[in-house]
């Protein structure tokens, strides 16, 4: 009609506007299998890396550098208010063990026991005033995987290969690395699918031992690959024989889909963990140069380095290659001595070694990823269950602390060299308690960046409408780009 009329400005401008809502309504989802088939806005991510430090790792020793608490170090604790503590973590204020430096142009404070992620921290985005619910492991590990505290729901990696599906088709959607020592609190239902697809969950992989995926390759000396191969020919036909008896089976189309990536996972996974390929430089920047040296019974930084530098740099490896969600594991569940970030006894002998293997590690990852033109549209999220007290437990330990701790985020669509929510001078609670950030918003801002509206993405179970971010979430703009 307007250009009828000969409005030609008017005709051009509504042309504009049309051309742009097309182009909003149709963003079909690369990936295949997924129930979202056209996105709801553009994404700026496809893929995720998940850090996760069982056992609760320390904001105050790490990211949130607190000058009041190396000027009142030693004094009693006055919290203001009564404080309900996990333990006896109730002593004097204690401040790092760890010198604190500003790195990058952001000139981010860290301490030295995350020195090597000094270079990265342009391309991050802290968010310190994150609150739990919880000072108890295994519900608090609950909260930050699958969005509620208790069992029976799918974690974030099993949500997010749901609605988006696979990248590949010879790798899991969802991979898991756990630690080489043993699971966090909860083990594999941290990554279960629960009333999701079986297909999924999470598929976890043990790098460092000689059979890295259970049950994948055949052990026995009689079997062959020709009969390994008729074998799954034969259960896949059997299967199928049943599937056309009962239709709308969804467990049986899930164990099809299982066996069917298995027999592809043969030939692609075992040269997907290979590292014998990776360049000397590559494997020195992931701290792997001196692989298969003997390390002491006590908890040390060369073994850190190692086992988590080889899980990153296979991290990378199943990114490159179309896994869509890895999730690495830092710190098994109550172990004695400690493998795991549960400093009630001391600070230094624990979070030292962890947390500079870490560092190594994920630093690399980073670095290799944004080389390769990866790190643009993959995003990687560090978290823990909770933090640790400003006051001390024993001399030099700290309790849990559920009100408040950090998370950060780096790589697809967040805003690098940025500090979101600070905490109280302490590091106890939220500076704006009004306003704190709780998981929910750092899973809507995931999907958001994935192109999903996080309250669009729902499974109905047991009557209700259940989806990652509970009835809850709002998506952190300041740390988008």
């Amino acid at each position: 009609m307007l250009q009828q009329t000969g409005a030609g400005f008017g005709s051009l401008a509504l042309a504009s506007m049309l051309l742009k809502d097309s182009a909003h309504a149709a963003l079909p989802n690369q990936g295949t299998g997924g129930v979202v088939k056209v996105l709801h806005h553009p994404p700026k991510a496809t893929r995720i890396v998940q850090l996760f430090m069982g056992g609760a790792a320390s904001h105050l020793d790490l990211w949130d550098y607190k000058p009041a608490l190396e000027k009142h170090h030693g004094e009693e604790s006055d919290f203001g208010e009564k404080v309900e503590a996990f333990q006896n973590g109730l002593g004097p204020w204690m401040k790092s063990p760890f010198k604190f430096s500003a790195y990058g142009e952001s000139r981010k404070m860290i301490s030295e026991a995350v020195s090597p992620l000094g270079d990265c921290v342009d391309d991050m985005a802290f968010v310190h005033n994150l609150i739990g619910k919880t000072g108890v492991h295994s519900q608090a590990t609950y909260l930050q995987a699958t969005g509620f505290q208790d069992p029976g729901f799918p974690g974030m990696g099993s949500w997010i290969s749901y609605g988006l599906g696979t990248l590949n088709d010879n790798l899991p959607t969802f991979v898991v690395l756990p630690d080489h020592r043993g699971f966090a609190s909860n083990g594999p239902k941290n990554w279960g699918a629960a009333f999701l697809p079986t297909h999924t969950q999470g598929t976890a992989i043990f790098p460092q031992r000689e059979n890295p995926i259970e049950d994948l390759l055949p052990r026995a000396d009689f079997v062959t690959k020709d009969s390994d191969r008729d074998g799954l020919a034969l259960l896949n036909r059997l299967n199928r024989d049943y599937e056309q008896q009962r239709e709308g089976d969804g467990r049986l189309e899930a164990r099809i889909r299982s066996y069917e990536l298995a027999a592809k996972m043969q030939l692609s996974a075992p040269e997907a963990l290979d590292l014998s390929k990776e360049p000397e430089h590559i494997l020195k920047m992931y701290g792997l140069d001196r692989i298969g040296q003997k390390h002491p019974a006590e908890i040390n930084i060369p073994e850190e380095i190692e086992y988590f530098g080889r899980k990153c740099l296979i991290t990378r490896r199943l990114v490159e290659r179309g896994v869509r969600f890895v999730q690495i594991w830092s710190g098994n569940d109550n172990s004695f001595p400690r493998r795991n970030w549960d400093s009630h006894e001391d600070i230094v002998r624990d979070h030292q070694p962890l947390a500079y293997g870490m560092a190594v590690g994920t630093a690399a990852l980073i670095k290799d990823l944004k080389q390769r033109g990866l790190l643009k549209d993959t995003i990687i999220l560090w978290t823990t269950e909770f933090g640790r007290m400003p006051s001390s437990q024993g001399s030099k330990g700290r309790d849990h602390n559920p009100y408040v701790f950090t998370n950060w985020l780096c790589g697809g669509g967040i805003k690098g060299g940025t500090t979101y929510g600070p905490s109280d001078q302490w590091g106890y609670k939220p500076l704006d308690r009004e306003n704190p950030t709780q998981v929910y918003d750092i899973h809507a801002t995931i999907l958001h960046l994935l192109g999903i509206d996080h309250k669009r993405l729902t499974v109905r179970h047991n009557g209700v409408d259940r989806r990652l971010t509970d009835v809850h979430g709002h998506v952190i703009k300041d740390v988008v780009a």
